[in-house]
């Protein structure tokens, strides 16, 4: 009887924590846009004016750069049958990696215009914090590594 008492609590505790599991919020881009934007500004210590004059500058950026990581998410799910094709997804892939590398010089000198470079390379730094801590939350669940 102890036995059946204890399986029963603990499926129900499996059932619950699935439960809560499966309740996870979906990813809502404009919110992940406004954290990261919050998490930046307060990491590199931006005054609501530099905010106000770097952000828009920094979105469009990061609307260039989305292009072409599609474009690289593209590439990643295709398989060529034959060297040619193998040879050709290879080259369209580099393509993207020195546009990104392009586009990231480009906007980083912009910046540099807007803040001084140590605060652009605070903002740098946040950016890339901000991004570990998200991945660590989402691949680990929100306790970070296990």
């Amino acid at each position: 009887m102890k036995k059946i008492l204890l399986l029963f609590i603990s499926l129900m505790s499996l059932t619950q924590a699935s439960a809560q599991f499966g309740k996870m919020p979906k990813f809502d881009p404009k919110q992940f846009q406004a954290d990261m934007e919050q998490f930046i500004t307060t990491e590199a210590a931006l005054s609501p004016k530099e905010a106000e004059a770097f952000f828009p500058v920094y979105r469009e950026m990061q609307k260039k750069q989305r292009i072409l990581f599609d474009q690289q998410r593209r590439l990643r799910h295709i398989k060529p049958t034959d060297e040619a094709g193998c040879r050709e997804a290879i080259q369209k892939s580099d393509d993207c990696e020195l546009q990104l590398k392009e586009i990231q010089l480009q906007y980083h000198k912009k910046f540099m215009k807007i803040l001084p470079a140590s605060k652009v390379y605070d903002v740098l730094r946040a950016e890339e914090k901000f991004h570990r801590q998200i991945f660590s939350m989402n691949r680990f669940g929100r306790g970070g590594r296990r």
